[in-house]
């Protein structure tokens, strides 16, 4: 038995909707097959945007979508992918599979892709390859209102009027891929392109720095010490792997209680990064001004068989929704500092919320969690404290019960519970302080840790109405069943 405790009287600060954030790299066929498949296409589309996609993410209202990337960024020149599409200059995708990359989807198809879904758009220019001229150069043509050679090639291009655009990246991972820059040199570098992004018309560029990798505390010391005043927030990636990183990853479906457990430990793991990463941050920002983004995150492992192993394609499972309910429910509860993350990738690509063959779309458990978790968008943290056992096997004990909890303004109050246990269920006591429980309903995310969406099965796992609870003076007493997720909502 787990005892929660709700402190719903005393709301916190405001859950950004931006944590629920995604990815979207040219990669594999996270874009090509994935989310465009052009305008001839015999599959639903408009303006050569999956129809079905856009459908389903507009249904976990997601908030904000980075893109070109990830790797590809830095090599990624924008004017190539403006103008008629037979014109646009081809390029080798170096970073992912040597393929050539016919740039037919390029700055206006990405920023159409985020006008159907709704979305903000994070663009991440490129620093490791790219110019200062080129850099702002991007911004000028997308957010200039007046006329310019660039403004007038916009208007060339079919676009009047200039995009709105907040969130704005400068490089990636300038510590590897990007560059294998040291922090006091990327610090110099950001501290001269951002000089040179103009804020235009009234549009209010958010600058975001290229932050560490996992535990590289220096970098994120020297970067918040050189550039502090100059960003508004320094970007963290961290991916759960359970195997080596650079050996044997690990299998996405065929996998042993040990490394059930194991890879749940790594994704918890993330708690300790964002704490120890924070407490950098505050030396020199107390006031919580720059924002710690997650800008990638997620399970990665082997590519499955029979694919290609450079486009990063891998199943997801119910092992893959419990990672991305633990991972949120963090999220949520440092969300003073993480005000945005973005997981890794929308379609298609390591820990992605739909896969696509041809016509057919399927729906992942991380849908699912996304799904449930939405309640919390730009709601306020309500403060929980859980009391719990551990569970799981030698050197990968985590503990049974993870809870997250908020308030909207509508007057509802959502509480999400994982239970990590993978054959023990948990009668879970949860008391909300300051709270009068109006009609309770819940939802749940359940079945075997193996367990999958596949393209003959697309249904296996989904969101059902979950009823084993009872209301009493005050008190929800929720029986959560092994390896699930449940989302509780009360109103007033």
């Amino acid at each position: 038995m787990s005892r929660i405790i709700v402190h719903a009287e005393h709301p916190l600060n405001k859950i950004s909707k931006n944590i629920y954030g995604h990815f979207s790299e040219h990669l594999g066929h996270c874009i090509y097959g994935g989310i465009y498949v052009g305008e001839e296409s015999e599959i639903a589309n408009v303006n050569g945007i999956r129809t079905d996609v856009v459908e389903a993410l507009r249904h976990i209202r997601v908030p904000v979508l980075r893109w070109p990337g990830g790797c590809f960024a830095d090599e990624y020149h924008w004017k190539d992918g403006i103008g008629p599409k037979r014109k646009r200059k081809k390029m080798v995708n170096s970073n992912w599979g040597g393929l050539v990359e016919d740039n037919s989807f390029g700055t206006h198809e990405f920023l159409e892709l985020c006008r159907q879904v709704g979305c903000e758009p994070y663009i991440n220019g490129n620093l490791g390859s790219g110019t200062v001229r080129e850099m702002s150069e991007w911004v000028e043509y997308l957010t200039f209102p007046g006329r310019s050679p660039l403004t007038r090639l916009r208007m060339r291009n079919g676009r009047e009027q200039p995009w709105k655009i907040k969130f704005f990246g400068i490089g990636n991972e300038s510590w590897g891929g990007g560059g294998n820059m040291r922090p006091e040199y990327y610090s110099d570098l950001f501290r001269r392109y951002q000089t040179y992004l103009k804020d235009f018309g009234g549009n209010k560029l958010f600058k975001i720095a290229s932050g560490p990798n996992e535990e590289d505390y220096r970098w994120t010391d020297t970067v918040m010490k050189l550039t502090g005043p100059y960003m508004d927030a320094i970007a963290l990636h961290y991916y759960t792997v359970p195997g080596d990183f650079n050996n044997v990853k690990g299998s996405a479906l065929d996998f042993t209680e040990a490394e059930y457990y194991t890879t749940l430990k790594k994704a918890l793991k993330m708690e300790r990064l964002i704490e120890k990463h924070t407490q950098i941050m505050d030396r020199y920002d107390p006031s919580h001004r720059v924002a710690l983004i997650v800008d990638e995150w997620g399970t990665w492992y082997d590519a499955e068989l029979g694919a290609n192993p450079q486009f990063l394609f891998q199943q997801n499972s119910m092992r893959d929704a419990l990672v991305a309910a633990l991972t949120l429910n963090i999220f949520n509860r440092h969300s003073d500092r993480v005000r945005m993350a973005n997981i890794a990738q929308m379609v298609n690509v390591l820990q992605s919320v739909i896969l696509t063959e041809g016509k057919k779309m399927v729906l992942t458990p991380t849908y699912c969690i996304y799904d449930l978790f939405q309640a919390h968008q730009d709601a306020a943290l309500i403060d929980s404290d859980v009391q719990t056992k551990e569970v799981g096997t030698q050197g990968a004990m985590i503990p049974q019960i993870s809870v997250s909890a908020s308030r909207n303004e509508a007057g509802e109050l959502n509480l999400t519970i994982v239970n990590t246990s993978l054959d023990e269920t948990d009668l879970a006591e949860c008391r909300i302080l300051g709270w009068e429980a109006g009609r309770v309903t819940a939802s749940i995310l359940t079945d075997d840790s193996h367990a999958y969406n596949s393209f003959a099965s697309p249904d296996t796992v989904k969101i059902r109405a979950f009823d084993r609870l009872t209301v009493k003076k005050g008190e929800i007493t929720a029986e959560i069943p092994p390896c699930s997720v449940v989302r509780i909502k009360t109103a007033c």
